[in-house]
């Protein structure tokens, strides 16, 4: 991750912002890295809750024009867009560029009606994933969900805990384990048998 200066004031919601906001979910399950990563934004806790403050207003205003043209108000154009068939499905997939995490895109799917299905954090096309070969390999803020599943197959998709999270049950080392995800990106690993989370 690189460091960026602090802006100066900003009366629109940028990609700076939307950076904050999951930082600030992601602080749920990492503080430590989610405080690195504001502060080499130069950004202080204030503008972070305003930052989220405004977002939730977006997001639950009457009227919003929808989450896909949310994303492009607050991102700008996308970096690339595609169609994708998923199952008996098309959609299109929209990929930005987050300076928090050059290795990664912020992936969008949507619908041809403009309706969002999914929005989470993927490898950058033509970058090559990390070596996932054992639990000790699964460090925070390391892997997406496709990754993981990849590497553990099979794995088995859970709901997460709040919109924004998602979990991953697979067995490893002869044990089974919960991967859980913020916005795609792997946050801990947990031990299903009665292990002590893993920061794995």
């Amino acid at each position: 991750m690189t460091a960026h200066p602090r802006p100066g004031a900003r009366t629109t919601f940028g990609p700076t912002a939307f950076q904050l906001v999951l930082l600030r979910r992601m602080a749920d399950f990492q503080p430590d890295l989610a405080e690195q990563a504001r502060l080499r934004m130069g950004a202080g806790i204030a503008e972070q809750r305003e930052a989220n403050k405004r977002w939730q207003a977006m997001v639950r205003s009457p009227r919003s024009r929808g989450a896909l043209a949310r994303y492009r108000s607050v991102l700008g154009p996308a970096e690339s867009v595609e169609r994708r068939t998923i199952g008996d499905l098309e959609c299109e997939a929209l990929l930005w560029v987050l300076p928090l995490w050059p290795e990664l895109r912020f992936e969008v799917l949507a619908a041809p009606d403009g309706a969002v299905w999914n929005e989470w954090l993927v490898r950058a096309p033509g970058l090559p994933g990390p070596v996932l070969e054992t639990p000790a390999d699964l460090r925070p803020w390391s892997a997406t969900v496709d990754e993981v599943a990849r590497a553990f197959a099979p794995a088995l998709p859970m709901e997460g805990t709040a919109p924004t999270r998602l979990r991953l049950a697979f067995t490893a080392s002869g044990r089974p384990r919960v991967a859980e995800f913020t916005y795609g990106l792997l946050q801990r690993v947990v031990d299903v048998d009665g292990g002590a989370p893993g920061a794995a």
